[in-house]
């Protein structure tokens, strides 16, 4: 049975813009390959409330979609050996 989850990913600044629009590119991609991405919304660069990787801002991007129980686990592996992921977190949402 598909679940839908909602992911939020905090990217390092320090990637510039190239670096992170080919990360959030090659997270999109991830996803798709084992889920289906129901929306992706560009917050942008934010001020965290505290130091992560000495960086102060970081930029966020909020995903939707919809998978089996077991993709999100993929996924949070993906996340952890990406370059320039500061912080993720993935939920699932109660329907």
């Amino acid at each position: 049975m598909a679940n839908k989850y909602e992911m939020m990913v905090v990217l390092s600044p320090a990637l510039g813009d190239e670096g992170i629009a080919s990360t959030t590119d090659a997270i999109k991609a991830k996803i798709e390959s084992g889920a289906t991405v129901d929306s992706l919304e560009t917050l942008g660069m934010k001020r965290m409330a505290y130091e992560i990787d000495d960086q102060k801002d970081g930029f966020y991007l909020l995903f939707n979609f919809t998978s089996d129980a077991d993709f999100p686990k993929e996924i949070e592996r993906v996340l952890k050996i990406t370059e320039g992921v500061l912080r993720f977190l993935v939920i699932r949402i109660e329907e």
